[in-house]
């Protein structure tokens, strides 16, 4: 009597436990390459040339063949992307929820989403608080990634929020990477600092295998930023020169932006 009572309460349990137990198919499809928070820059100092650029950039590259190639490449083949914008500490706007990449029609279709939002633009620029608001995205996706990296766009330095070294070197403590698009299309002007790409190598990306791709030319924009995200995807660094200057640029002031706003008010 007492092994079969046993048998029924194993029985039950065992039924219990199918019942509450989230299905195999649910837990694989949060099972992806690659979870990418991409972070574009719509302050002020962005003009709206620019602003439509590097929409249609990121519209283009995930329409790219090169891209669904590296996706499908990849050990799973899926990928999962939201796209976000942001200015000021407290102005971060996800544009396109989180996403699951694995077919030419979920790609067409994000890239579409992107394309089709209208743009608009607001005051200041943070980028540690684009940092902190990407990082709560990852935590709160429910993806299972094997690399976590956020994609950061923009045309300046930190001017508000908090330090942007705290931020950076917290989200990499958490095991994310964080890459950087430096866009130097005009000559540094008011609140913009010359060396934009050493700034953002110096202060704002980290994490394994970082890098930055900047943008000097109007007509480089579409394709560096699909560069960008094919070597994301991918999992690879850019090319490095195989000249390097004999003197290296001396270490950026990663306060410089915060100094400029200071500047600004006190004269």
């Amino acid at each position: 009597m007492v092994r079969s009572g046993f048998i029924r309460l194993a029985a039950g349990l065992a039924c219990l436990w199918v019942l509450l137990a989230p299905p195999a198919q649910a837990q694989a499809d949060k099972d992806v390459d690659l979870a990418l928070v991409v972070a574009v820059d719509i302050s002020f100092s962005m003009d709206t040339d620019e602003q439509a650029l590097q929409r249609e950039g990121f519209a283009q590259a995930f329409r790219s063949k090169q891209v669904h190639d590296a996706i499908r490449n990849g050990m799973l083949g899926r990928i999962a992307v939201t796209y976000m914008e942001w200015a000021g500490s407290p102005d971060q706007k996800v544009i396109v929820p989180w996403t699951i990449l694995d077919n030419s029609e979920s790609l067409m279709a994000f890239a579409e989403r992107i394309a089709s939002t209208p743009l608009r633009r607001a005051q200041r620029t943070s980028i540690s608080s684009a940092i902190d608001f990407s990082v709560k995205l990852l935590g709160e996706s429910g993806l299972n990634a094997t690399r976590q990296v956020i994609d950061i766009s923009g045309d300046g330095p930190n001017n508000q929020g908090r330090f942007v070294l705290e931020a950076r070197d917290e989200a990499v403590a958490k095991g994310i990477t964080i890459n950087g698009l430096p866009i130097m299309l005009r000559q540094p002007g008011y609140l913009d600092i010359p060396d934009l790409d050493i700034y953002y190598k110096d202060c704002v990306i980290g994490g394994q295998g970082a890098f930055t791709v900047p943008v000097r030319e109007r007509d480089q924009f579409v394709e560096a930023i699909k560069t960008k995200i094919l070597l994301e995807i991918a999992n690879l660094m850019p090319d490095q020169p195989l000249i390097s200057r004999v003197q290296t640029p001396s270490r950026t002031n990663c306060l410089a932006g915060e100094m400029q706003w200071r500047d600004r008010w006190s004269n």
